[in-house]
């Protein structure tokens, strides 16, 4: 006490002084109080809680949690971005955008479920190569004993330790093809493999035999190999990583993460990553790095696997790069696929630039950071999906890589894509039939026209030569549409060059929805629309299967979980039918009732995930108007005057003149006069009547779930935030 009354005598002599501001005597005792608070808080060695406040080099913070890390925030500003009504997006000075963390829980679990994959193969691996190993000694003891050679010798030379291992290598070299095995590398062809006798013969799958602990028979180096997890190397980059959020995430959660490298190119943001690293208690796990993220990952491009000596060593490569900026990601794609594993490794971009790849204000840009224009539309995304995906194969392809797509999602205002990526020369020659231009009626009747650039055909093999079909690449045919729509007049445009095959592996799908029901809700907050997103994702792969395709195709690999480079997607794009009513001037049909009819007709027919009310289907567009058209016969009739002349409805609709009639075509399609008619002449006009039912049972989603599948924003202002801001 006697110590403040001198503080206010100090104060009123200062205060006596112009030069000094006046202080009174309530700020003193704030000023008091807010000094013993703060040398009350915790520093970063407290263990983190969520909303905790604690001290750190003079400045206090508060914890937000998210998943099972915790990022600390300037206590001053608040732990949510605020928005303003007007929708003017506070500066933060740390970056934290809560709108995102449905982004973060997938891409956990997805990276999880790709990496327990991995690790299976591994293990599989590994136990392969240990039964390969034991058949190659058992068929040398084989010989020996044929040979009447005794054993006696090298045994006690073994127990000695100055004999070598029994097939003659050393030690050394045998812990070196063990690790190749661990890590993904060959380690020795099946061709190489020795005479294997029944107990090999057993699958693959099967635990190597554990040998009996009583037994005192010493083994060789080679039979003494670690098991795969105790090599096991997974290693993830968080390329742009801010706070270091997600790396910390990956690092709490996904528990087979070895190492994980959180780099940013602002010394700031380097600064506030270690201090949540260290809140953490992750440093032995997570590396941060101040860097250019291109330069980061191109400087690990042409890297070197072998020591001074030669021997192969793993690869520094990452398994998995997370690209996640605030933007597009184009920039990092090529440094990208350069820098992850080339034996599968996984890509996972964000691109939150929505009013590039999926709008068509801006033709321009979208060719420039991915190599297509966009297309319009209510398939707007998903030909931005498509466009994102072509620009990460093309960048692959230049280094002769592959890209398989596992998972691609239109979420919110922003796109993620989850891509493998592997060497494989032969699969890039199928890109150019995989790569598509659409023709598209964006100003009439909305219908459009696939073509490839280039064209992938299977040809049956030689009589006499060894193997059956074989895949021959080719050029494209010319236009397959005129430059006016063939249903309704219109003038079409030109969308693309974009990815035409599956954005989906229903596979990966199954395998992150199975194990949803073991997560913890209160760690995952979004399962709910997780789950939901995902299910409409897997009923898109109804259409095709990238893991079997063609049967005859030689690329086929069902064995090994391989995409079929080969593979297209015959439903590319969505339609809405209250898109197409107002074309026609109808009543909306009832979408289980158009479900109905097309399913009656045979198609296949699902919901996409980027849009509500939609129908994904492979039935061809003529068959689409015959459906729309026989609705408003059988079920709503068009009002009258609804029509006008000259007008995409009055064309679909076949009003005002008789439709034009197409010759019937021969097997090859080419439009020529069919066989038996060899004068030219003009085929008789032959015009199958289909048979429209709208069986609405037929056409009704089974949803015993009741999932969330499209979500509403939760709030107004509903995007990405502004950037972060750094100090003054």
């Amino acid at each position: 006490m006697q110590a403040l009354w001198k503080t206010t005598w100090r104060i009123g002599r200062r205060n006596a002084m112009p030069s000094f501001p006046k202080i009174t005597i309530n700020q003193v005792r704030q000023l008091s109080a807010t000094a013993r608070m703060a040398s009350a808080l915790p520093d970063l060695s407290a263990p983190p809680e969520a909303g905790q406040h604690l001290i750190h080099e003079g400045k206090e913070y508060t914890t937000v949690k998210e998943g099972l890390a915790h990022i600390l925030v300037p206590a001053s500003a608040p732990a949510v971005p605020q928005a303003t009504p007007k929708g003017e997006n506070a500066p933060q000075s740390v970056f934290y955008n809560p709108i995102q963390q449905f982004n973060r829980d997938l891409s956990v679990l997805a990276i999880k479920a790709y990496g327990e994959q991995l690790l299976e193969k591994k293990q599989k691996s590994v136990e392969r190569h240990k039964l390969k190993i034991s058949a190659k000694n058992k068929e040398k003891k084989r010989k020996r004993e044929e040979e009447g050679l005794s054993d006696a010798p090298r045994k006690a030379g073994k127990l000695e330790g100055d004999a070598a291992p029994a097939d003659g290598t050393s030690a050394e070299n045998g812990d070196n093809t063990m690790e190749k095995a661990i890590n993904g590398d060959s380690v020795m062809k099946d061709a190489d493999a020795p005479p294997v006798e029944t107990e090999i013969n057993a699958s693959v799958d099967a635990p190597p035999a554990v040998p009996d602990s009583t037994s005192t028979k010493p083994t060789s180096k080679n039979d003494d190999i670690p098991e795969a997890p105790s090599k096991f190397t997974f290693k993830i980059l968080d390329a742009l990583s801010a706070t270091g959020l997600r790396a910390l995430r990956y690092a709490q959660e996904i528990p087979f993460t070895t190492s994980i490298t959180a780099n940013d190119l602002l010394p700031e943001a380097t600064k506030t990553i270690k201090m949540n690293i260290e809140h953490n208690g992750l440093k032995h796990k997570i590396d941060a790095v101040t860097s250019n993220a291109m330069t980061h990952m191109y400087s690990l491009v042409g890297e070197d696997c072998k020591d001074e000596k030669g021997r192969p060593q793993p690869s520094k490569k990452y398994n998995v790069i997370d690209l996640d900026p605030y933007g597009t990601a184009a920039p990092f794609l090529d440094a990208a696929v350069q820098a992850v594993r080339d034996d599968g490794g996984l890509l996972c971009v964000t691109c939150t630039d929505a009013g590039v790849w999926a709008s068509n204000g801006y033709p321009e840009k979208a060719y420039s950071l991915y190599g297509g224009t966009t297309i319009k539309g209510p398939q707007s995304h998903e030909g931005g999906l498509r466009l994102i995906l072509n620009a990460i194969a093309t960048s692959a392809a230049r280094y002769g890589m592959a890209m398989e797509p596992l998972l691609s999602l239109s979420i919110d205002f922003y796109a993620r894509v989850f891509v493998r990526i592997h060497k494989s020369p032969a699969d890039v020659k199928f890109l150019a039939g995989k790569t598509m231009i659409v023709y598209n009626c964006d100003s009439g009747c909305g219908a459009w026209t696939i073509q490839t650039v280039g064209k992938n055909k299977l040809m049956p093999g030689k009589p006499g030569k060894k193997g059956g079909h074989y895949w021959k690449h080719v050029y494209g045919q010319g236009p397959s549409a005129s430059e006016n729509c063939k249903h309704c007049g219109s003038r079409t445009h030109i969308a693309g060059p974009m990815y035409a095959g599956p954005i989906h592996d229903p596979d990966f799908i199954k395998r992150i929805l199975d194990d949803l029901p073991s997560v913890s809700k209160d760690t995952y907050q979004t399962t709910t629309r997780i789950e939901g997103m995902l299910t409409l994702a897997l009923e898109e792969c109804i259409f095709v299967d990238p893991i079997s395709a063609d049967p005859n195709s030689p690329t086929l690999s069902s064995k090994t979980g391989k995409y079929d480079p080969a593979v297209l997607d015959p439903a590319p794009f969505l339609f809405i039918p209250s898109v197409l009513s107002k074309v026609i001037h109808c009543v909306t049909p009832i979408e289980n009732a158009i479900r109905g009819a097309l399913r009656g007709l045979g198609y296949q027919v699902t919901r996409s995930h980027t849009k509500p009310g939609s129908i994904k289907t492979d039935a061809p567009w003529e068959v689409i108007w015959e459906v729309m058209r026989e609705w408003t016969r059988q079920k709503e009739p068009i009002r009258e005057g609804k029509l006008r002349e000259k007008t995409p409805g009055w064309a679909i609709m076949g009003m005002g003149k008789e439709k034009e009639k197409e010759p019937v075509k021969n097997g090859d399609g080419n439009g020529e006069a069919a066989e038996g008619n060899k004068d030219g002449a003009k085929d008789e006009i032959v015009e199958e009547k289909i048979k429209v039912v709208f069986d609405e049972k037929l056409g009704a989603e089974k949803d015993k779930k009741k999932l969330v599948r499209y979500q509403l924003n939760p709030r107004e202002n509903w995007g990405p935030m502004a950037r972060a801001k750094g100090p003054a």
